[in-house]
């Protein structure tokens, strides 16, 4: 799951939590839904950074080691 699914997963959540108001259908609350949509939209944003951070991503220090030549 990439950082823009994770983010799309947060967005969803977050409106099925906070800004829809209706009756539940029998066996479904929104509610819970939108917290576990946001749940795992966060998880897999964590895991999409850890992951970049881990790969070397953008620019990420770089060590350079080069033998001594003794002469």
């Amino acid at each position: 799951m990439g950082i823009g699914v994770s983010v799309f997963l947060l967005a969803v959540g977050a409106i099925l939590t906070w800004a829809v108001h209706v009756a539940s259908p029998s066996g479904l609350d929104l509610h819970t839904v939108g917290v576990i949509l946001m749940i795992c939209g966060g998880l897999g944003l964590v895991l999409s950074l850890v992951f970049w951070s881990s790969w070397g991503g953008f620019g990420g220090g770089r060590t350079v080691v080069r033998d001594r030549e003794i002469l």
